[in-house]
């Protein structure tokens, strides 16, 4: 059973859009709660409503990877809202859950592939970092149906 240790939200787009120039400066926000209707993403997200059936609609991202990438680059004061990634989750392994069917917090959701890391990774945490994250760089989903999300944060 996966756990929501932290909801992230950004306004806009950072890098999409961006290559061969500087990432804009839209802040990833923690959030205690999220709206996620069904085939649309996120309220208030950058990706709300992206594009009809848009295989991101909810982004999730592994506690332990984060950790881990942490203490591989030695980066004690990283956050993970450098990720862009919409969930900071605990739980299974998440490319278990590609092409699979789950629940969250009662919310149905479609895990359909790997969120993979871009070059900006190694920007905006340490130069390696995109090489770091290939195969582990989290989960892109597909919202099933609408509800509420919470942080399960302590």
């Amino acid at each position: 059973m996966l756990s929501v240790e932290q909801i992230y939200l950004s306004p806009g787009h950072n890098f999409i859009g961006h290559h061969g120039r500087s990432p804009s400066a839209h802040a990833t926000v923690a959030v205690q709660t999220a709206e996620a209707v069904a085939g649309r993403g996120l309220r208030g997200d950058r990706f709300f409503d992206y594009r009809p059936d848009y295989k991101g609609q909810l982004t999730l991202f592994a506690a332990d990877v984060f950790t881990q990438l942490r203490a591989a680059f030695s980066l004690p004061d990283a956050s993970p809202a450098a990720l862009r990634r919409n969930l900071l989750v605990r739980g299974p392994n998440l490319n278990a859950l590609i092409g699979v069917e789950f629940e969250l917090q009662g919310l149905r959701l479609a895990g359909i592939e790997e969120c993979r890391p871009c070059y900006w990774m190694d920007t905006v945490l340490a130069p390696g970092a995109e090489e770091w994250l290939r195969g582990r760089g989290g989960l892109r989903c597909r919202i099933l149906t609408s509800g509420w999300l919470a942080c399960d944060c302590r």
